[in-house]
């Protein structure tokens, strides 16, 4: 089994359109394409499917080294406005893994590369083995 196919199972970020792209040791990267179900009752991206992209970038990342990590904390700032027609980047970086936790930072960007939103979070590591290598 792939990353791609195990996060399908992720039903929440797959229902909303995210979409895995890469994975690969303490990395991965997503997108999702903003459509009219996206929009806050302002006319932009609501902010909850920005955090799912980055979310679900996090998750394949940090489960990337082939056990069951979850999230212990998770900040976003939301830095420039996106809406419909834009496509929404999510890079996942591993930036500390400990024996059972693990700090990442990502990074949203639209499809002209300027910066949506940033995304830290740290995982807890539980050491159950997941069906995928990378």
């Amino acid at each position: 089994m792939s990353p791609q196919e195990f996060f399908l199972n992720d039903r929440f970020a797959t229902l909303a359109g995210v979409q895995l792209l890469e994975v690969k040791p303490g990395y991965a990267k997503a997108c999702l394409v903003i459509t009219a179900q996206h929009l806050n009752a302002g006319g932009r991206t609501q902010g909850g499917a920005v955090f799912t992209l980055a979310d679900l970038t996090l998750a394949a990342a940090a489960n990337s080294h082939g056990t069951l990590a979850f999230s212990l904390s998770s900040n976003i700032t939301f830095l420039r406005a996106s809406g419909t027609g834009d496509t929404l980047f999510a890079e996942a970086r591993e930036r500390y893994t400990g024996r059972t936790t693990g700090y990442y930072q990502i990074d949203i960007t639209n499809q002209e590369g300027k910066l949506i939103a940033t995304f830290e979070s740290s995982v807890f590591r539980k050491g159950d083995p997941l069906p995928f290598t990378v």
